[in-house]
């Protein structure tokens, strides 16, 4: 399964690229598909490349989703059920 990711811009690179940050991991993506990319800008980032613009407020509820997911993962796998 692929996930596509919100990640905030923390640097504009040349060549339309940039570097977003995702709980202190940095990548280096693909930005040309954005209109006017900006510091501090959260995307959605899938296969390299920052498909989607995103507020605040909208990326920080997918992360909380995202969290949420992961919990329960954690708790099937660790035989406490959901």
């Amino acid at each position: 399964m692929c996930l596509a990711v919100p990640m905030e811009i923390k640097e504009l690179l040349p060549g339309a690229a940039g570097r977003v940050e995702l709980d202190g991991v940095s990548y280096r993506v693909d930005l040309s598909l954005i209109e006017h990319p900006a510091l501090g800008d959260f995307v959605i980032v899938h296969a390299g490349f920052a498909i989607e613009k995103l507020d605040r407020d909208e990326a920080d509820a997918r992360l909380a989703l995202f969290d949420e997911l992961a919990r329960a993962q954690r708790s099937a796998t660790d035989g406490g059920g959901p």
